[in-house]
């Protein structure tokens, strides 16, 4: 029996490798001066992270809290433009941003005078030049109001990516998510007439209930805003999110499977037809759109610099943060805590991961082969002097006979087949290291 039939194709979907949850507490806490000393800085991405939201999807385990009482946006703006002035002066001149983002959370929870604040934070206190990079902001359809695009587009925004999920209400409550068809075609409407040049939606395919037609109409109604990009998840449910607390799906894990690969390849091929390209297992770039620049940081070489109590940063040797939790009673008192923190405190990495060759080749492997296009191996062998195959390969061997592989593994480049790349979320977790696995399964098992 091949690997393909035997490994569920839904385990983990991995945007970043290690993820967060294998990071532990740095003791002693390196200085983030010394950390960027050596670090090139001429390409660094640069990422803000906002933890709050209206409400919290049943299927979300991001890190963020329902709504911010009192003036906590405000406090928190104070921390994190505390964050900026001393991580600013430890990584030092020679600075150059290639591309921004706002994440979360939901960054548009905030009001339009505190987006400005927040693009204030990034370019005078960063010295990122908002205007001139690739500019990414997340938004829910209840927190795009005119006066927020407004501030967006005139700040330089080029990619505004709404999380819809669903066009069907029944749908939409199924998945937790409280919202209505028209109030989405209204935040639709809101973001087109601010002219942002590429617009993102996000939709789920999964939910329970959902049926080819159903999923098909949701496609139709994301078709026609012509958006530039599209985002089709699986949906996942997992512990301590809404849908983690009761039962999410009546039919038993081995059905789910096949509805979500039969859903899958369904928007797959509806989105080809249309003149969409694939770009990964989740991300469809209309045919003939200018899209400027990369819509999620993906970058094996390159570091970040993350700002936020949610966000993460890159060294070469170094991926940090700050604690991670789903937990909502633990993410309060991470914000809270973060919100607190005195300007001197953030001049240290607090929790993260240092990697190893093995890791770093793992996480460039990653990084390239979940991407359609595949990745080149002239460049793998230029940067660590051996072959994937030569590092990897029992998993390439079995990847090779599950027919996830497009070719053979010799050409120059390493690709996934059309059912590979429908199996990514059974890929990356096959290429994390055992060490990895394990400290991921012990944060879980707390």
């Amino acid at each position: 029996m091949s690997l393909a039939v035997t490994v569920r194709p839904y385990q983990n979907y991995v945007y970043a490798y290690p993820h967060k949850t294998a990071y532990r507490p740095l003791q002693p806490r390196p200085s983030l001066q010394k950390l960027w000393a050596s670090e090139p800085k001429d390409a660094l991405s640069l990422y803000l992270h906002i933890p709050f939201c209206e409400v919290r999807c049943g299927f979300c385990n991001l890190f963020t809290r329902i709504g911010a009482p009192g003036e906590m946006t405000t406090a928190y703006l104070d921390a994190l433009e505390r964050q900026a002035r001393v991580v600013s002066d430890a990584v030092g001149d020679g600075t150059h941003y290639d591309a921004v983002a706002f994440g979360g959370g939901t960054p548009t929870f905030l009001d339009a005078s505190e987006l400005d604040r927040l693009c204030d934070i990034a370019e005078l206190r960063m010295g990122a030049d908002l205007s001139s990079v690739p500019f990414s902001v997340e938004a829910s359809p209840s927190t795009v109001t005119a006066d927020r695009m407004s501030v967006l587009a005139s700040r330089g925004t080029t990619r505004l990516s709404l999380g819809v999920q669903s066009f069907i209400d029944s749908e939409a409550r199924a998945a937790a998510r409280p919202q209505k068809r028209a109030d989405v075609d209204a935040a639709l409407g809101r973001i087109r007439d601010a002219r942002i040049p590429v617009l993102n939606i996000d939709l789920i395919y999964g939910i329970d209930g959902q049926t080819e037609q159903t999923w098909r109409q949701s496609l139709d109604a994301a078709l026609a805003w012509e958006p530039e990009e599209l985002y089709l998840y699986p949906l996942y449910v997992r512990a301590l999110t809404g849908l983690g607390k009761k039962t999410a799906v009546t039919e038993s894990d081995a059905e789910w499977d096949e509805r979500r690969l039969r859903l899958y390849r369904f928007g797959r091929d509806y989105l080809e037809q249309a003149g969409y390209r694939q770009v990964s297992m989740r991300m469809f770039q209309r045919e003939g759109a200018v899209i400027d620049g990369a819509a999620d940081y993906a970058c094996q070489t390159d570091g970040m610099i993350g700002l936020g109590c949610g966000a993460r940063s890159y060294t070469a040797d170094l991926h940090y943060s700050f604690d991670y939790a789903v937990d909502m009673r633990e993410i309060r008192g991470i914000i809270d805590t973060f919100i607190a923190r005195p300007a001197d405190e953030f001049a240290y990495a607090e929790v993260g991961r240092f990697m190893t060759p093995d890791e770093t080749r793992r996480r460039h492997l990653v990084q390239s082969v979940l991407q359609a296009e595949g990745m080149d191996l002239s460049d793998y062998l230029a940067r660590f002097g051996t072959l994937p195959i030569d590092d990897f390969p029992e998993e390439l061997k079995a990847f090779e006979a599950a027919g996830w592989l497009a070719g053979d593994l010799q050409p120059d480049r390493l690709k996934l087949s059309p059912e590979g790349l429908a199996h990514s979320d059974a890929i990356g977790p096959a290429l994390f290291s055992a060490r990895v696995h394990r400290d991921m399964a012990e944060y879980e098992a707390k």
